[in-house]
């Protein structure tokens, strides 16, 4: 499926369960694949800074994670119908591990944090096998990559915040030829942790997780900001 261009960054119009599908075809050839998070924040931020733009370019799957990208498949007439969130995505890919019996290794987040997710995601998906974990505070990274080279882990989640996750990503993907698929989750360690909550069923439904985040942090303002001038630019464009 062609990909969409938004102010030169490029989306996927896949669903989750489209991108499951592409994933077990390229694991099966031995590629490797990287899935990448996309909102307007991010499309302004490309727009600033090339080298955003090439790492969000150069991914196997940017997702449209964010209502914002919908409203502007929308204005564009384009295929993007649903988002499919950086934090949904990995529990599909770890319930995707889990089956097709592929390991997986956390690195990112504080020690409590991925410790505390790792526990939790092995006591909810039966048959997950997470064969490491480290912390994002790591010096050592030759040991890191050799402790995830190591591993056997099919499937690598990096939590280091945009785009510092990315770039760790495309610097090492060729040091780690057994990992097929690599995705920067951001704050989705918190998440399963239990350390930060979801919006309600309601707001992620209909697209409002931005509306309730922003009731609880009131200083988000200047980041949702993002989103109409995104949108406006979009709207230009056209």
């Amino acid at each position: 499926m062609e990909k969409e261009q938004y102010l030169g960054v490029s989306v996927s119009p896949y669903t989750y369960e489209q991108i499951l599908m592409d994933l077990k075809k390229r694991i099966a050839e031995g590629k490797q694949s990287t899935v990448i998070a996309v909102n307007p924040e991010k499309v302004i931020t490309a727009g600033r800074d090339p080298v955003v733009k090439e790492l969000i370019n150069n991914s196997t799957y940017q997702i449209a994670d964010g209502i914002g990208m919908i409203l502007a498949s929308k204005l564009k007439g384009g295929r993007v119908k649903e988002r499919v969130t950086g934090v949904d995505m990995m529990g599909r890919l770890l319930q995707f591990a889990a089956e097709e019996g592929h390991s997986v290794f956390f690195y990112g987040a504080k020690e409590d944090v991925v410790r505390t997710a790792k526990e939790k995601l092995e006591a909810q998906i039966p048959g997950l096998k997470i064969a490491g974990y480290s912390n994002g505070y790591v010096k050592d990274q030759e040991a890191l990559v050799s402790q995830i080279r190591e591993s056997g882990a099919a499937l690598l989640f990096v939590a280091l915040g945009s785009p510092r996750q990315e770039l760790w990503i495309k610097d090492n993907m060729a040091k780690l030829p057994n990992v097929k698929v690599f995705q920067g989750v951001g704050g989705s360690f918190d998440v399963y942790s239990g350390n930060v909550k979801r919006a309600p069923a309601f707001y992620r439904k209909f697209g409002l997780e931005w509306l309730y985040r922003l009731a609880k942090e009131p200083k988000r303002i200047k980041r949702q900001m993002a989103l109409p001038k995104f949108l406006l630019k979009v709207f230009v464009q056209k």
